[in-house]
């Protein structure tokens, strides 16, 4: 498999809709885990900010950030590391 299929996340929304979104990124963030994802079929070209929580059986489970506070912590460290890895190239 490819390093952009690998990329590669299907969701499913409340509707039962599946979404293919790509993973630009993962943080760490006051000891919790976000994925960045990019929707492939948005032309808007926005990414979003999911939680990322574990299930007892390991398997990922991808949970909207309710709370404003928390989520611009999290907006501002990935910008803050997207700057960086700007800087470096």
């Amino acid at each position: 498999m490819d390093q952009e299929q690998e990329n590669i996340i299907v969701l499913t929304d409340e509707d039962g809709n599946e979404l293919e979104f790509e993973e630009l990124d993962r943080v760490e963030v006051d000891g919790k885990e976000y994925a960045i994802l990019l929707p492939l079929d948005d032309e808007e070209d926005e990414a979003i900010i999911l939680r990322v929580e574990y299930e007892e059986n390991g398997e990922e489970v991808f949970s909207h950030i309710e709370d404003d506070e928390e989520w611009e912590k999290v907006a501002d460290f990935w910008q803050e590391l997207s700057e960086e890895d700007g800087e470096e190239e």
